[in-house]
This record gives C-alpha cells, structure tokens and sequence, in this order.
C-alpha cells in the first residue's frame, strides 16, 4: 500500500512537473511575440539590448533618406531622444515633428558614439498627427523661453522645459526627503482659510459662483479667502509635534507682472518647536537649500547641464559657490550700514526702518562674494504680529531672519514666533485682531513652548539653481494679474 501511494506521488509530480514546463515554454512564447514596452530612459541606457521592443513617444526630428528613415523620438523621461532607423518603406506623410507613435523593433548598438543603443524598427505607428507648418516649434531652432511661454499648451513639448518639469519634479522629492530624514511630519494644511497670515490684505475670496443658499447668506459663517501662507496652521500643529512642514500652492493677489512674482505659487515651510534661536532656524533653511541642490545636480545632471550650457551660461560656478561656502549672516543694522556705504545708486532708500528691496538684496548678495546670505534682526515694525520682539535689543526690533541668494534676492524668510501671552495679546489689541485671533491666543495659554519657522518660495528656489531670470520660467502654468490661459 506504501509502495501504491508512492507511484502514485510519483506520477503527480512528474505530471506537475511535465505541465509546468509546458506552462512556461507557452508564457515564454508568447513574451516573444509581444514586445516589451520600453521608457526612452531605459531604451537609450541599453535596457534589453537585443530584444524585440515597443516604444511610444513623440517625434523630436524626422530625416528621410532614399534607402533609410532616421527619428528622434522622445516621451519625457529622458532629456535623450532615441534614434529610430526605418527602411524607407516605413515613411508615412503623418510621421512629422511632434506627431505621436508607437515604434516596434529590435534595441541595437549604434555605431555613432553619440547615439550608444538605437530601435531598428520592424513597424511605425503613428497614433496622433501634428501639422508641422502650424505647429510652433522647429527643427533645429533653440527656441527662448520668453517664446516657448507663449504657449503654456505646449511648451512641454521643448527640451528646455521639459527638462525643466524633470528638474522640478525632482527638486519636490529632494525638498520632502530632507524634512521626512530629519524627523518633519508632513501637514496638509488648508487652501481654504479665513486667516490672513501675512496681514497684506493680498487675498483672493472664496464665494460659489452659483449659490443655492438664501440671498445674502455666506457659504461659509464667515469671509474664506485662498490661503497666502500654511504658516498659522503650521503653528497649531507646533503644540503637538516638535517639528512639522508643508508644502503647496500658495495664493496672493498682487496686480504685478514683475519677473519675481505669481498669483499662484509653492510654498515650503516648516516650524520647529523648543528653540529660542534664529540658529536653529537658519541652519535648517541652509541644510534643506543645501541639501535640495545636491539632489537635483545628482539626478538631474543632464537636465540641469541643458540650462547652464545654453539658457544661463556659466551659471554653474554660481551654484558650486554657493555649495562651497557657509552662508555668512549680517543683522538687518549692518546691511543697512553696507547699503549707505556702497558707491551705487538706489531708486529706493536706504534709511534705517525702510524694508529691504529687491536692488537691496542683490547688492547684500554680491557684496558677500555672491553666496546666499542671512539677514536677521529686522525692524520690529516691518514684520507680521507674530514675530519675536527683541526685547534685550537697544533697536526695536523682531527676532527675524530672511535668506537672500545670488539673482533673486529673498528666497526664505522667517522669524521666531512670540510665545509671550502678555506681548502677543497686546500686538493683537493694537492692530484691533484680539477677537479674530482669539484661537491664536489659545495655542499660547495652553502648553505653549518657545518656536519658529520660514517659509522658502519653491519657485524662486528654482530660479536660483538654474540661473532663470523669470519666474513664469519655472512653474508649468504661471498665474499672475490679467494672465489666466488655460
């Protein structure tokens, strides 16, 4: 009986064994009938080198030749456009710049060192046409970027912006690592709010534009405006966790087109609680800038080679400069001082307790060998109801910090909250915002602790590393006065 159920244990298995690999010679079949769909990122690095692929994109360049057809084609994921090499007989009227197809065939080594692996295509497919002579983009042509943003539709299209979409993608993954390495928890905070965080009175108003409530009733109980800033909600979560950040789109109803400033923006900020230094600010905003730049030149080498070869020249020394040196700090009094001694002309002026303007702020910059520099200490009466006051100072003035960097002048600013219930209720009481602040005031009478934070403008960070001199260069969709396309 041993013996029976033995023969019969044999037999199974060898019958499993005879349908597993009957299984896997069907499955391998049939991966060779069907190509694998290949990235142009994998494509042009030599990933499956030999075998029978698909892949889908764009066409960058076409050149027909009598006996062969070369394409460039291109889907985004690498600034490096495949080269496809066609017989002629493939050639189709549609296949033009930016038209759309799905090329299958065999991953070949190229024997031209620029071009390392090439698709020598067995079939094209083009899945959407583009009519070259409307289309606004060229052959050969390196368009500007003050052109390209002539067309927000279509710019991705472009080298130089879709690498700069690479770029910026990847610059949010480098900003999230350094806050999720050093121990930030994240916070959603709202785009809704009823709070104005600036105290600028720059607010865009929420309202429904089809109301279904009773004429003159409010969606919300009271006036809800677009967010100018996370930074009080940022303060709320400070009573729980130790440190948090955020980081979203931002809204300020400024009617300017200047080259620093959007409606619509990103905003990075965070807030550390027990600390009672500028110190502990700044270096958080030094490592994060530090720390987001490596990133972006480590994994976006090519992309961001595109801008300081072509775009801004020599901009890369800029950038190493800033890597090289630590960022020296001057109090608010001593860049004044450095204003009033210097040679150059200011159209703004320069007398203690004026705010610091752009011209300002590029000069602090290059004076300090054009590296980013902090400036502390400001005014007590330039900046928000929730900033310090520096008591012990013989100048009235607000624990206050600002980073100014080479082409752009502010990128972070921010200051150490005032934790003071006495101080704070009375600043409120001045400006008449005890009772819309009450909540506020809340955080301070039940377990307060000492805190501040900063917030850094995502775009201008960009504009920074890259050497671009117009914001509406670094976000896929600029939003500012009298601009709203798409």
């Amino acid at each position: 009986m041993f013996q029976s159920a033995a023969k019969t244990l044999s037999v199974a298995t060898t019958t499993a064994a005879t349908l597993t690999r009957g299984t896997s010679f069907s499955i391998r079949r049939y991966c060779q009938k069907t190509p694998a769909t290949l990235r142009v990122s994998e494509a042009v690095s030599g990933a499956k080198l030999g075998a029978n692929v698909k892949v889908q994109g764009w066409v960058r360049s076409v050149r027909p030749q009598k006996a062969n057809l070369f394409l460039h084609v291109n889907d985004g994921s690498s600034l490096q456009s495949l080269q496809v090499v066609a017989s002629s007989e493939l050639d189709d009227p549609l296949l033009t710049l930016g038209s759309a197809v799905e090329v299958t065939g065999t991953l070949r080594k190229s024997p031209r060192q620029r071009q390392p692996f090439e698709l020598e295509a067995d079939r094209i497919h083009v899945v959407g046409d583009c009519d070259p002579v409307d289309f606004p983009f060229k052959i050969k042509e390196r368009h500007s970027l003050e052109y390209i943003r002539q067309f927000p539709h279509l710019r991705c299209r472009t080298n130089a912006f879709s690498s700069l979409l690479r770029i910026r993608s990847e610059a949010t993954t480098a900003v999230h690592s350094y806050f999720k390495e050093n121990g930030f928890v994240q916070i959603h905070t709202p785009v809704i709010t009823s709070n104005d965080c600036e105290g600028a009175g720059e607010l865009f108003q929420v309202e429904p534009s089809s109301p279904n409530n009773e004429e003159g009733e409010k969606f919300f109980s009271v006036p809800a405006f677009l967010t100018v800033s996370g930074q009080l909600h940022l303060e709320v979560m400070s009573g729980a966790f130790s440190r948090v950040y955020t980081f979203g789109p931002t809204f300020r109803a400024e009617n300017s087109q200047s080259r620093r400033h959007l409606a619509e923006f990103y905003m990075v900020e965070a807030e550390v609680s027990f600390t009672q230094s500028l110190e502990d600010l700044t270096k958080v905003m030094e490592d994060m800038f530090r720390s987001a730049t490596e990133h972006v030149l480590a994994h976006c080498a090519e992309d961001v080679d595109l801008f300081h070869k072509h775009v801004t020249p020599g901009h890369r020394d800029t950038v190493d400069a800033m890597l090289k040196n630590r960022f020296p700090v001057l109090t608010y009094s001593e860049a004044i001082d450095i204003l009033n001694q210097s040679s150059q002309k200011f159209a703004f002026p320069t007398d203690w307790g004026c705010d610091l303007q752009t011209e300002h702020e590029k000069h602090l910059v290059k004076h300090c060998g054009n590296i980013p520099v902090f400036v502390t200490d400001y005014p007590y009466d330039l900046k928000p109801f929730y900033a310090r006051d520096n008591l012990d100072h013989p100048e009235h003035t607000a624990a206050a910090v600002d980073l100014l960097v080479p082409g752009v002048g502010e990128l972070c600013g921010g200051s150490l909250r005032e934790e003071r219930l006495d101080l704070l209720k009375a600043r409120l009481g001045e400006a008449g915002l005890e009772d819309t602040y009450s909540w506020y005031l809340d955080l301070r009478r039940f377990g307060s602790v000492p805190h501040g934070g900063f917030g850094m403008g995502f775009e201008r960070f960009l504009q920074c590393i890259l050497g671009v001199d117009n914001i509406k260069d670094v976000i896929a969709f600029p939003r500012f006065s009298h601009s709203c396309p798409l």
